[in-house]
């Protein structure tokens, strides 16, 4: 080999070594889901892959467990029998099958909306309809809140058209910026309604009625609040009462759905237009029949049951509270997101680490890009599964970590350590004792 020719290998390795010196390089952990038992689950650390350790997962995005109902395996199984494993092909080219037709009709319903179409993740359905919306508008403004996710982002800047960036959820600045731009102007709000990194909710009300003062489209991302808000788990806007003012909804159906799979609800000539010229869409094969059928029982399901999202809040609420009793850093808001703060991206997997060898405990770190640097924090998600004997174990294993490791306390941790002898009580018996120390 000429030793003057370009080592390729040598770029890619010196990308990963920067991301390693930064503490920021993402090691995947070898899981597996035990539907009957969730959150139970099996972990095969690397090099002990034949020797699997029982692990308890808190940090699930299948926030209402739904991958695991009875309802959706069902669907799931019928239509893998029935159809086959793939769709067979795009949209287009004989991937229009009956499951995916039934879905989007589904998901209309939950929004209120005429129409809606289905894509193959949330990430996708952002970057296709984000910038073929803003496209097909003459010279539109896009007004995106600071703390967008990625896929957002990406929808943005790949329309090519002008945005101007609020700040976060300040519904002040984004109507300076709506005034300057004039009411004849094309204008895009995009916006989250539950932001899953803080927890934090969007003011939905008054953005869409600024968004009607100023005559701009609204575009809300629902990702993390459908299925568990909302009296038929519509989400945030549906809780609101906006729903039906908002002009697109986009969602998931592999969060509070447990599958896979993004979508938007919106009016027939947005839905048609995004279907005729997002290249997303059009070169995509489509989700599978099995899938599609297991999304679609997850939402009908949830639309007539609330019982998932009570046990879900309950859940949120009671680890939220047996971690701030602890004197844990849990960072406040009212949704169903507990992150609890570290602050150092190193310390942050050094804490993810320890929670998983030492307590058979898993919750990934959450470092930059994913939040800025010096906010890196455990993000935890409780689920209707979870019980109060596993916010005990969790309770004990993050005062110890915490001790271990020297991590700050929000108060003495003379009470966190003598939590210890009470957490196999539970979290109500920890609070109590608490209670009773002050």
């Amino acid at each position: 080999m000429n030793p003057m020719a370009l080592s390729y290998d040598q770029h890619f390795q010196s990308a990963i070594a920067r991301l390693k010196m930064e503490n920021r390089y993402r090691i995947f952990a070898n899981l597996e889901r035990d539907a009957a038992r969730f959150p139970t689950a099996l972990w095969r650390p690397e090099g002990e892959e034949h020797a699997p350790r029982e692990v308890t997962i808190w940090c699930s995005n299948d926030y209402l467990a739904m991958g695991g109902h009875p309802a959706s395996l069902d669907a799931a199984r019928d239509a893998l029998e029935r159809h086959g494993a793939g769709a067979g092909g795009t949209r287009n080219i004989s991937g229009t099958h009956h499951p995916i037709v039934e879905l989007e009709a589904e998901l209309s319903d939950l929004h209120g909306k005429p129409a809606a179409l289905v894509f193959t993740s949330g990430w996708v359905s952002n970057l296709a309809s984000i910038s073929t919306i803003a496209t097909l508008l003459p010279n539109c403004l896009i007004l995106s809140d600071a703390l967008n996710h990625n896929s957002m982002i990406e929808g943005v800047r790949r329309s090519g058209c002008e945005k101007q960036v609020w700040r976060h959820n300040d519904v002040d600045h984004l109507e300076e910026l709506l005034q300057a731009a004039g009411r004849d102007r094309a204008k895009l709000i995009v916006f989250e309604s539950l932001y899953s990194m803080d927890g934090d909710i969007a003011p939905v009300e008054k953005i869409v009625a600024l968004a009607e003062k100023y005559n701009a489209l609204t575009y809300v991302d629902e990702v993390h609040a459908v299925g568990m808000y909302g009296a038929r788990g519509g989400g945030i806007c549906q809780r609101e009462g906006v729903e039906s003012r908002v002009d697109v909804i986009e969602g998931t159906l592999a969060k509070g759905f447990g599958a896979l799979g993004g979508y938007i609800a919106a009016s027939p000539a947005i839905v048609d237009a995004v279907r005729s010229y997002a290249p997303q869409f059009i070169f995509t094969t489509t989700l599978p029949p099995m899938v599609a059928a297991c999304a679609r029982a997850a939402v009908r399901h949830l639309k007539h049951s609330g019982e998932e999202r009570a046990r879900h809040q309950h859940m949120a609420l009671l680890t939220k509270h047996a971690l701030r009793a602890a004197g844990l850093p849990v960072m406040d808001n009212v949704s169903h997101i507990v992150p609890v703060m570290v602050g150092d991206a190193a310390r942050c997997k050094a804490a993810s680490d320890l929670l998983l060898r030492r307590h058979s405990i898993y919750i990934q770190p959450i470092n930059y890009p994913t939040v800025a640097i010096g906010t890196e924090r455990l993000r935890i998600t409780p689920t209707p599964r979870h019980d109060e004997a596993h916010v005990a174990e969790l309770v004990e294993a993050m005062v110890d970590v915490w001790s271990t490791l020297g991590l700050p306390f929000t108060e003495s941790h003379v009470i966190p350590l003598q939590a210890r002898a009470s957490a196999s009580r539970g979290p109500c018996a920890y609070l109590e004792l608490k209670n009773a120390a002050e």
